[in-house]
């Protein structure tokens, strides 16, 4: 009772006096160790830094295609990728959030079980299509808020074949309001029902059709991509109709897949030396339907234009920037004419489509995954797999499809029903990534931290030592230190770092020296490596290198 009278005078979000109750409740229940650790709010509404420190997913597939890719085994995969990705073991996550629309109660558990028993809270999540980011929301809400330090959201599907249908015919439909919003406006005819709400908000076929033309194209250079093949124009507005103008090549398919992301607070990416690979999520909100959705009878305000300007509009404020300060963006473009109104509604510039202006080479390039048009479209697996798309762009991580300066990252990504959800990211140290990022040693020093996630213990046995590499290229200079004496060991950038020797030498010979192509005595008297420091620690550097580096290069 004292609590809530409190409350009566704090003038401060809600979302924080939820965070604070919520607190409360875990200090004064009989939880984890790990529920716990979590570190204290200074004052109520104090908002704390969250980053996306690992993602991973697995390749999107038409339903029933792959075998072995039940439900588990897919959340298995993606989370396995993004708790490698981001350096740390499932024992050091807190909470999760499990996104999914079609399943049991508690398939989250089910899934997420395989990782490890813990003992953690598993919430389950569904929102309908925007099921991912709401996970993505929820988890980093509990970092915000101060409830976890590390959490995971994870988001799967494994659907059936063909167009999504209603599963409860004894019950109201949760769609009925929006249904019978458009029939107020256009004819329902015997083609599926999103595709007619969606499809009847829109201008010219050929700007649907360029969108499709787009984003397939986009796909061909996405392993993960549903499909990966391009079209002409022609074929794409050739190819079945599917409701009125919009054609088969224009539509999402249904997919099965998960993809993950593990979020942390700003302690914890400290701790763990995560800064150069962390992405600070720095504007984030969510809108459901508004009055004018049903009221303005606008086909495109059904489909969820307000509540993307709503949501828009938030996340922009937050983030403290604009739409032109944004270069790549995944949206959600489950058929080509929803990706057309949402321009408008993120604040985009306008004739995007006619000028180049959401590819390569333009002002913006938008769902450089293939968006899932191509990429293809597991509910909830969706909103995270446009997470892990983005963090890829703003690490330099997405090889072919890598967009260029790429700085700040929007997401969006709806449900009808309804709910939008926006996140604007960006890096979170850039002066600790983009220094790694700038030198081809980077791709080296990244197979030894695999390469000591395997065999960690068993190199700091045998090497027993502390590296320090100070690296000099055209880009500027930069330091590593590779610690092969504690523990499993590690490898971090750090301007700062220093060793039990110390190795001075130029990227291109440092590279060369690591592969085995440059004899390390060679390098030493023909002056191309100076060595400070402990010289037999030198002499065994080459045995860290993983075997079958050279063989991939």
């Amino acid at each position: 009772m004292f609590t809530f009278k409190v409350f009566k005078h704090l003038k401060t979000n809600d979302s924080y006096i939820v965070s604070y109750c919520m607190r409360s409740f875990h200090n004064t229940s009989s939880v984890t160790k790990n529920n716990l650790a979590a570190e204290p709010l200074r004052m109520l509404g104090n908002k704390r830094r969250v980053f996306v420190v690992g993602v991973g997913m697995t390749k999107f597939e038409k339903p029933g295609r792959r075998e072995n890719f039940d439900y588990p085994d897919m959340v298995l995969e993606a989370a396995t990728k993004a708790l490698q990705d981001a350096k740390v073991d499932f024992k050091s996550v807190q909470q999760a959030y499990a996104g999914y629309c079609y399943g049991d109660s508690t398939c989250g558990q089910r899934a997420i079980y395989q990782l490890g028993l813990t003992g953690i809270p598993i919430f389950n999540v569904n929102n309908n299509c925007s099921t991912g980011s709401s996970a993505l929301m929820l988890a980093k809400q509990a970092i915000q808020g101060g409830i976890a330090d590390c959490v995971m959201a994870v988001g799967f599907e494994k659907m059936e074949k063909g167009s999504i249908g209603m599963k409860y015919t004894d019950r109201t439909n949760p769609l009925d309001k929006h249904i019978e919003s458009m029939m107020e406006l256009y004819d329902v005819t015997a083609s599926p029902m999103t595709c007619q709400l969606f499809g009847n908000a829109g201008t010219k076929p050929e700007h649907f059709a360029k969108i499709a033309w787009k984003n397939h194209k986009h796909s061909t250079n996405n392993p993960n991509s549903q499909f990966q093949d391009e079209y002409t124009l022609d074929q794409i507005m050739n190819s079945p109709s599917v409701h009125d103008f919009l054609t088969k090549l224009q539509c999402c398919p249904t997919s099965d897949g998960s993809a993950c992301a593990i979020l942390a607070s700003q302690s914890f990416v400290e701790k763990h030396s995560l800064q150069s690979q962390s992405v600070e999520i720095i504007g984030q909100a969510m809108s459901t339907d508004l009055s004018s959705t049903f009221n303005d009878k606008d086909a495109m305000k059904i489909v969820g234009y307000d509540m993307t300007r709503n949501a828009a509009d938030q996340a922009y404020k937050e983030a403290g920037v604009t739409a032109n300060d944004v270069q790549v963006i995944e949206l959600h473009d489950c058929f080509s004419a929803n990706e057309l109104i949402t321009y408008e509604a993120l604040g985009l510039s306008g004739e995007l489509i006619d000028s180049g202006n959401n590819t390569y080479g333009g002002k913006y390039v938008v769902n450089p995954s293939g968006g899932l048009i191509s990429k293809g479209h597991p509910l909830g697996a969706t909103g995270l797999a446009q997470c892990t798309e983005l963090c890829w762009q703003l690490r330099g991580l997405a090889d072919k499809r890598q967009v260029g300066g790429a700085k700040i990252a929007l997401q969006h990504n709806v449900g009808l029903g309804g709910a939008v959800v926006i996140t604007i990211y960006k890096l979170g140290y850039p002066e600790l990534a983009s220094e790694g990022r700038r030198f081809q040693i980077k791709s080296v020093f990244d197979a030894i931290e695999n390469e000591l996630e395997k065999k960690g213990e068993e190199l700091t046995k045998k090497v027993n030592g502390i590296f320090c590499f100070k690296v000099a290229s055209k880009n500027g200079e930069g330091t590593w230190v590779l610690d092969a004496k504690n523990g499993k060991g590690s490898v971090k950038f750090d301007p700062e770092g220093t060793g039990d020797v110390t190795l001075t030498v130029d990227d291109d010979n440092l590279f060369s020296l690591m592969i085995g192509k440059l004899n390390p005595q060679q390098a030493f008297f023909q002056g191309k490596l100076k060595i400070k420091g402990n010289m037999g620690l030198a002499m065994k550097l080459q045995q860290i290198m993983p075997k079958d580096f050279k063989s991939k290069l």
